[in-house]
């Protein structure tokens, strides 16, 4: 049984759900009062709508690299303005801890998720295209055709 034919619709579909399930925890916080937020409501709001518009081209075929890498980006993203926001602040804005809960732990999930799905489909798509490769040959000498130098 090929496993490859199952692993890639497998990861498309798995990496469409986590980056759908971050985009609608955003959705739902945004909804829920990040709206009124100067300049982190929109964010939000941003963030949701690109993982909503991403997630389905993953399951109409399979993608370019560069939708990967904008998927690894949306996800990035939404992890790097979490860090943020428990750090140093974005905008003026901060939060403490995993609030608002269960959310801040759910989208940790989701976000952490599709980063991990899309490196493993990143790898299994470059060891995919080297078994595919056919093998570099070195030139076999002919030992049976001797050549005497002329004298």
């Amino acid at each position: 049984m090929n496993t490859q034919r199952f692993l890639v619709p497998t990861l498309r579909a798995a990496t469409a759900a986590t980056l759908a399930a971050g985009g609608y925890i955003h959705a739902q916080l945004y909804i829920d009062g990040y709206r009124f937020i100067h300049i982190i409501g929109p964010l939000f709001l941003l963030q949701a709508s690109a993982s909503f518009a991403l997630a389905p081209l993953l399951l109409i075929g399979t993608p370019p690299p560069l939708l990967r890498i904008s998927e690894a980006g949306v996800a990035l993203g939404a992890l790097g303005g979490f860090t943020a926001s428990r750090t140093v602040g974005v905008f003026g804005f901060t939060e403490r801890g995993l609030q608002p809960a269960p959310q801040a732990v759910l989208s940790l999930l989701a976000e952490t998720g599709t980063l991990l799905l899309l490196a493993i489909w990143q790898v299994s798509a470059t060891r995919q295209r080297r078994a595919a490769r056919p093998p570099v040959s070195t030139p076999i000498r002919n030992r049976s055709i001797t050549r005497t130098p002329p004298n």
